[in-house]
């Protein structure tokens, strides 16, 4: 490989050295702060050989390079004024985007409650149909508990959400849930509901309400940021435990009570109110457009901005357009999928697209977007064709969702749960939008990908098994490196592991902050940050254990190294620690990807855990035959 040609094209296809205000590296890609991220022409830097794709990240322009990065990133020092460091303008509008940071803390702050909305959301389907099939009573103690536990979640969505805005913030995420606790307090709420003027301390207080309210809240903890980081700053270390709070706690709630409340809840009710008035007066219309351009809007990821709309939909008026429009766009990428796993020629890529099809058919629609769909091209046209299709129908008999219930796919439906026959339409507009994607993929067709070796006889196994002897690779099994809770790939808030680029694997959230070998081998890299560590087994695996996500920005803060590169490792030997509550304190996700990056030269890699692991368990089998 030629990095230096390698360099100078990636610094030619990201609009030359002068659109460059800063570019670093991690383990695995490059990370430029562009100018203007436009410039950047991400169809020709992924055709660049050596380059296996892009991501963006904020307004961070990420180019995935793997193992050889360092080399590409001193080519493009060595070939060009950059220094690695910040230019002395560091005017790069990218970085002060409002838009862009917007959507920057909506998902920050959702996505991590998106797991107890979805939990209870379902439990209040299941509740739904237990009661229409007539086999549990809405008078029982039964379904009382039962409601409980589905609305508590929905009720007290205040108090959780303060939890997480103050973790993105960067404040104190208990005297956040005492702000939320405070709004929402009995005595409160009877003062609200007694219908008398209400005032403190001679100013009116508007009445609102606040549970299953969304943006009071955020603009109370928004709020309660600034002000907890002055009172801090100004106040003596001795003092700081009892007057931040209590100064903070002073402060934030009557001023919420008394302007930001209200206005909150104001915007809510307009909000949901505008979209109730688009889709009852041109309900087909907004639905089919909305249905067909779904996948764009995640694509970019601005649909982490309709969220917060779609649970304030839900717990402000009963009901929610926008949320079907996701399941249609789901059910089109799945149709797509399907419709090229009936069509290749390829027996490899037939096996990955029907797989793909039946995940986005479970809600989980980025394998079969980015893996199949986009890949082809055409076959994207058609999931977008098919859900503006299932749009159509849903638009004309007015479908909407009445729960949060979980994924948008199948195992959510319990969504639609609904008067009449909402929740009959609702399912035969997802059969309409999988259909018709599948259909227009397959008419509309499109450039099958080429077996590989397809000029070559097949090895059979024992000749295959003897290749990979002879290159050094035997099958084993990779331990946990770190204690937690281990999840798939797919959880990983980064395309770059979510969709495998990086190779196969598994991923852990670690509840304790040692990264420990998983196996018998070397360190082969060690970045100089300690957030990253390549092992390479004494059985031939190479092993990336990237501990969060982008926590590079760290430059090695809250990280300690207890190795170097080189080191030959045992199984348990103590690599790295790291500080779990400095890291989300500092507003990073710890998850921790560990992958396989020579995946190509096994069989299969298949996780082995799911839940709760120790450093004594097995969690990825590597084959080789």
């Amino acid at each position: 490989m030629d990095y230096n040609k390698l360099s100078k094209d990636i610094l030619q296809q990201v609009g030359g050295e002068e659109n460059v205000d800063n570019v670093i590296h991690c383990m695995t890609r490059l990370r430029f702060n562009l100018k203007d991220n436009s410039k950047a022409n991400r169809p020709q830097i992924e055709a660049i050989e050596g380059v296996m794709g892009t991501n963006i990240s904020g307004s961070q322009f990420q180019i995935i390079i793997g193992n050889d990065v360092p080399k590409v990133y001193k080519g493009i020092i060595d070939n060009s004024k950059l220094s690695g460091e910040k230019t002395s303008g560091g005017s790069s509008g990218q970085k002060k985007n409002p838009i862009s940071a917007v959507f920057d803390v909506i998902s920050g702050v959702f996505t991590p409650i998106l797991p107890a909305i979805a939990g209870a959301g379902m439990i209040k389907g299941i509740l739904a149909i237990l009661v229409a099939l007539g086999w549990l009573s809405n008078t029982s103690q039964t379904y009382i508990i039962l409601t409980a536990v589905g609305d508590g979640a929905f009720y007290f969505l205040p108090i959780i959400l303060a939890v997480s805005a103050a973790r993105k913030f960067g404040s104190n995420m208990f005297v956040a849930a005492a702000i939320g606790a405070a709004i929402l307090h009995p005595d409160l709420t009877a003062l609200f509901t007694a219908g008398e003027p209400i005032s403190f301390i001679g100013l009116p207080v508007t009445i609102a309400t606040y549970s299953s309210t969304v943006i009071p809240i955020l603009l109370a903890i928004w709020i309660a940021s600034y002000v907890e980081r002055w009172i801090d700053k100004v106040t003596h270390a001795s003092l700081k435990l009892i007057v931040v709070p209590s100064v903070t706690l002073l402060v934030v709630v009557p001023v919420t009570l008394i302007t930001v409340g209200p206005l909150g809840a104001i915007l809510g009710e307009y909000l949901s109110g505008g979209i109730n008035f688009l889709f009852d007066n041109a309900g087909l219309f907004a639905m089919i457009l909305l249905a067909g351009s779904f996948s764009l809007i995640i694509m970019t990821g601005m649909h982490y901005a309709l969220v917060p709309i779609m649970i304030n939909n839900v717990t402000v008026n009963g009901f929610d357009y926008l949320m079907p429009a996701m399941f249609l766009a789901n059910m089109g990428q799945a149709g797509a999928a399907f419709a090229v796993a009936m069509k290749t020629k390829n027996k490899k890529f037939k096996s990955l697209s029907y797989s793909v099809s039946v995940t986005g058919l479970m809600g989980v629609t980025e394998p079969a977007m980015y893996g199949v769909n986009v890949r082809l091209k055409k076959p994207f046209i058609a999931a977008l064709i098919g859900g503006a299709v299932g749009g159509a129908y849903l638009g004309i008999t007015k479908v909407a969702a009445y729960i949060m219930g979980g994924s948008a796919g199948i195992p959510g439906v319990t969504s639609f749960i609904g008067p009449g026959l909402n929740f009959v339409n609702a399912l035969i507009g997802m059969a309409i939008a999988f259909v018709a994607a599948a259909v227009a993929a397959y008419l509309i067709g499109f450039e099958d990908v080429p077996a590989e070796n397809s000029e070559e006889p097949i090895q059979d196994a024992e000749a295959e098994a003897a290749a990979t002897k002879e290159a050094g690779i035997v099958s084993e099994q990779i331990l946990s490196p770190i204690v937690g809770k281990a999840v798939s790939l797919s959880e990983v808030n980064d395309p770059t592991f979510a969709q495998e680029i990086m190779g196969k694997g598994i991923a852990i959230i670690p509840e304790k902050g040692e990264v420990l070998s998983p196996v018998n081998g070397v360190i082969t890299t060690l970045f100089k940050t300690k957030h990253a560590i390549g092992i390479t087994s004494d059985k031939g695996a190479e092993i990336l254990i990237h501990v969060g996500l982008d926590t590079v920005q760290l430059d090695g803060e809250h990280f300690t190294a207890h190795m170097k590169e080189g080191d030959a490792v045992k199984v348990g030997d103590k690599i790295t620690s790291f500080d779990i509550d400095a890291l989300k304190k500092a507003g990073f996700d710890t998850i921790t990807p560990v992958v396989i990056t020579n995946t190509m030269e096994y069989k299969d890699v298949t996780p082995l855990k799911s839940g709760q692991t120790s450093s004594n368990d097995a969690v990825l089998d590597l084959t080789v035959v």
